[in-house]
């Protein structure tokens, strides 16, 4: 490996491109090589000064010099870029990140673009290049980016897909739990999950409009939300086997999942503590939580955590999780940093906490 490494991310005006720049310019092992900032390729005119778009990056370490280049690869390949971000919506991320990899550069995707093995689960995106060539041999190189689950596969691939933040706060709550097989999912199971605003892109619409969203929660996405494929591909379940529903809330970042479950077998609280713990004993961003103790947003957000807690009722089998995560961070652009540092064999929490 060279020396230094240089990272490149194309979507930096989101707010998880955002977020990914600031951990980025703030990253120990990245603080002599700033990344390549880029925008839309057909941007003219001169190039936009980072601190312009995010004032909050103003430092005195010469982040007012750094500026957000249009998109080309000549310019990628000049500057020699090992590693590309992409905090792009899914069709853009689905034709630049097969091409980044002909070129022999590693990419990070942030978008649901290469999360799914399953075509079935993938329909509901409704990809234009569906089945192509092209797209099932970068479907082939693609790993599913949660180091928790895939730390072996990540350290090598060309192609890392960045989970949902909705699909991070679930799967990790409940992974330990279907390791065991013990979980009775013919009673299934039931994901109640929040999120804050930020969680549904920068781009406004008339239900992220202040004026619906404040002072309301409400449900969207039942039975249809794009996370629901990462959960069966990820926990090896069928669609009857959970029901994922989530809420928007009227906060700006955050999610909080309250997962109920039944057990097979009675369980004790210390028993079931010590699974969460055994499981993530190596996962350095996953905090759990004393039995009986639950988390809350305020915990996790504006962290790279995921914390998880349960209450396991008096038969015990009946248990209810909770799981919270920053939407934006652990769920987007830390969980990003979080698979470079593994990609790289640096420290997994490098530069997150």
């Amino acid at each position: 490996m060279k020396k230094t490494l240089q990272t490149a991310v194309l979507g930096v005006s989101g707010y998880a491109g955002m977020e990914l720049a600031r951990l980025l310019l703030n990253h120990p092992r990245l603080k002599d090589v700033p990344p390549l900032f880029l925008g839309r390729a057909e941007a003219s005119g001169s190039p936009t000064p980072l601190t312009e778009l995010h004032p909050h990056l103003l430092d005195n370490n010469g982040s007012r010099s750094l500026a957000i280049q249009p998109f080309s690869w000549d310019l990628l390949k000049k500057r020699g870029v090992d590693v590309l971000f992409l905090a792009t919506p899914h069709e853009q991320s689905r034709t630049l990140a097969p091409e980044a990899i002909e070129r022999g550069i590693r990419v990070i995707d942030l978008s649901g673009a290469w999360r799914l093995t399953e075509a079935g689960n993938r329909a509901v995106y409704k990809f234009e290049d569906e089945g192509t060539a092209t797209a099932v041999a970068a479907q082939a190189k693609s790993v599913y980016g949660m180091p928790e689950l895939h730390r072996d596969e990540i350290k090598d691939a060309a192609l890392v897909a960045n989970p949902g933040c909705y699909s991070t706060s679930i799967i990790l709550a409940l992974k330990p739990l279907v390791a065991k097989n013990w979980i009775d999912l013919s009673r299934g199971i039931v994901s109640d999950s929040k999120s804050g605003v930020s969680g549904a892109g920068k781009a406004p619409s008339a239900k992220t409009h202040f004026m619906y969203a404040a002072d309301n929660l409400s449900a969207y996405g039942v039975f249809g939300h794009r996370h629901t494929g990462e959960l069966l591909e990820q926990l090896a379940l069928q669609p009857e086997q959970i029901i994922f529903t989530p809420h928007l809330l009227p906060i700006p970042r955050g999610i909080l999942s309250t997962i109920y479950v039944s057990f097979k077998e009675p369980k004790k609280a210390a028993e079931v503590e010590a699974c969460y713990r055994d499981f993530f004993k190596d996962s350095p961003l996953v905090r759990v939580f004393p039995a009986g103790q639950l988390p809350q947003i305020q915990y996790s957000v504006r962290t790279n955590y995921c914390d998880i807690g349960f209450q396991l009722a008096a038969d015990g089998r009946l248990c209810v999780i909770v799981s919270c995560l920053d939407n934006l961070l652990k769920g987007a652009a830390g969980q990003a940093v979080q698979n470079l540092n593994v990609m790289y064999g640096w420290n997994e929490s490098e530069g997150l906490a």
